[in-house]
């Protein structure tokens, strides 16, 4: 309980110094105020009996000591407080549609462009607390791997799962970002926000890149559009009659395409040529979309120094009775 009390006049407190310096006062004063009677035997005073009165001949002093100990603390004005807040927070719902073709395998960034993919989403939904996330992957065709969700861990575990060859290959950018699309139209997030990865071409799918993204603007949803591949060859892991063998492949990636489809929804295209430069990207992307969180702080002090000062009263009141009837003396 205590620790919840401050006190609007703190510095009164140094009143308290008084009390232990009326109790000296008082000590010395009673020594002095003691009668000295000679007699020449003691022997008669030696076995009387203490009266109770004796023993509470001290109490009256304690009991004004403790009143002015009491007031001096309500004149401290000690206060408790409660504290209510409100939160509004703008939750951010977010999808990342991947690409799990072939060429996600080639190793222009370490170990392989879907394995970095991999990692740095991973980091993305772990520093993401706070918000619904979902994952389609595509290649040849696409599907929902995870749908919106806030079990963030469900999501760390497809993604490590995610793989090439579950899909037919191919690149279908259009199916990829229609299948987010699906997942986030009736999202009632103030913020609705697919991530599409691609190395390559639109070269496959039933749905085209523009109308996709037209959609996309439709339904609020803004899309961050990341070209994934160095500039010019990398090299791509072939399976030849003597084995796995690098060579190097030329890197395609429509940029003008990937631009276009995040400027139709407000979004913003990124190139993403290293480790490095993947994890940038995706730093800016968690910079431009964070939740906002309002919090409205109602504080309101409780004034404590009503009791004390109901103690003080009834204190000096009993104090005073009491000296006026059971420890009256001949100078009252």
């Amino acid at each position: 309980m205590l620790e919840n009390i401050e006190f609007a006049n703190p510095k009164l407190l140094w009143l308290l110094l008084l009390v232990p310096a009326l109790i000296v006062w008082y000590i010395l004063r009673h020594k002095k105020q003691e009668a000295s009677l000679s007699f020449s035997d003691l022997k008669g005073f030696v076995k009387l009996p203490k009266t109770w009165k004796a023993y509470l001949r001290h109490l009256l002093f304690a009991m004004k000591m403790a009143a002015l100990a009491l007031l001096i603390v309500a004149l401290a004005r000690p206060q408790s407080s409660s504290t209510n807040s409100t939160s509004n927070i703008e939750g951010i719902d977010i999808v990342m549609a991947m690409d799990v073709s072939g060429s996600m395998l080639a190793r222009d960034l370490k170990p392989d462009r879907l394995t970095a993919a991999k990692n740095v989403a991973s980091d993305f939904v772990k520093n993401r607390p706070g918000d619904r996330m979902g994952l389609v992957i595509f290649s040849g065709e696409s599907f929902t791997q995870v749908p919106l969700t806030t079990d963030h861990g469900v999501m760390l575990n497809m993604l490590a799962e995610m793989k090439n060859g579950l899909i037919d290959d191919g690149t279908a950018i259009g199916d990829g970002l229609a299948t987010a699309i699906s997942r986030l139209k009736d999202s009632e997030a103030v913020s609705k926000v697919v991530i599409l990865l691609t190395d390559g071409m639109n070269n496959a799918g039933s749905v085209d890149p523009y109308t996709a993204a037209e959609i996309a603007k439709l339904y609020g949803i803004r899309v961050y559009t990341i070209g994934v591949g160095s500039y010019g060859t990398a090299p791509y892991p072939v399976q030849t009659p003597f084995g796995t063998q690098i060579q190097q492949m030329k890197v395609e990636i429509d940029e003008k395409l990937l631009s276009n489809m995040a400027a139709i929804t407000g979004g913003k295209y990124f190139r993403a040529t290293s480790n490095q430069k993947l994890d940038e990207i995706y730093d800016e992307i968690d910079k431009l979309e964070r939740s906002k969180i309002e919090v409205t702080e109602f504080r309101r002090l409780h004034e404590e120094f009503y009791p004390l000062v109901a103690w003080a009263l009834a204190l000096l009141l009993v104090e005073f009775l009491l000296r006026k009837t059971i420890f009256r003396t001949l100078t009252d």
